[in-house]
């Protein structure tokens, strides 16, 4: 294990041992600014889910109402009609066989994969390739959709994907440490919403069981729920 650095051992002596509020956890993770660059402020949830259960799996996709600071490379696997709205919402490439061709050779400078279900049948053969990296396009979160463009347009904004861990915990960027408080709380509050609004049915007893915020380099903050 890595030592941690004076930084991050002096930002922790800082953090509290007791849950906060959302507001004062936002305002103590904006005041460590001591890396020379722009932090990312990720929201870290504990599901009270089985994660072996398929039918308590919790993934998908939400877009947030400040959007989370970065665009994201966005690949569009659709009909040629399709294809130049694709590029025009943002897309880097859009195609069939030609894209499936260039990724299945080891092209991956991208971060999502958005394909029409017209495709699927073709893109199907590159879930050995984009499935461990996490980019296989899928019903579940958002990339599997007749309306490509749109996908598009909302993925390359910054549109959050997310799904639980082997150990049922949630991680999602909610924006960056320059936001303004106020942007980041309704970030953090919109992303806690959804998760809440799609518990599965399956889970039983307490489904959140705990919340915590901190900056890509910065500790853990506990929230008061």
């Amino acid at each position: 294990m890595r030592a941690k650095s004076k930084r991050y051992k002096s930002e922790s002596q800082q953090v509290s041992k007791e849950p906060v509020s959302l507001p004062d956890a936002i305002e103590k993770i904006r005041s460590f600014k001591s890396v020379k660059f722009d932090q990312s402020v990720e929201c870290v949830l504990q599901l009270g889910i089985d994660p072996k259960q398929a039918d308590q799996l919790v993934r998908g996709s939400v877009s947030l109402p400040h959007g989370i600071g970065r665009q994201k490379r966005v690949i569009c696997f659709c009909e040629d009609a399709d294809a130049e709205g694709a590029r025009k919402a943002g897309a880097v490439e859009a195609g069939v066989d030609d894209l499936i061709k260039k990724v299945s050779d080891g092209w991956s400078d991208f971060d999502v994969a958005i394909a029409s279900p017209k495709v699927m049948g073709k893109v199907g053969k590159l879930g050995r390739v984009l499935g461990p990296q996490g980019k296989m396009p899928s019903p579940k979160n958002g990339t599997v959709t007749a309306d490509v463009v749109t996908a598009v347009s909302e993925f390359a904004a910054g549109k959050v994907e997310f799904r639980n861990d082997a150990g049922g915990n949630m991680h999602a960027i909610v924006g960056k440490q320059s936001f303004e408080s106020q942007k980041l709380i309704e970030n953090v509050e919109a992303f806690v919403a959804h998760i809440k609004k799609i518990k599965p049915a399956a889970a039983k007893g307490t489904y959140i069981k705990k919340v915590c915020l901190s900056s890509t380099m910065g500790p853990g903050i506990t929230l008061s729920i």
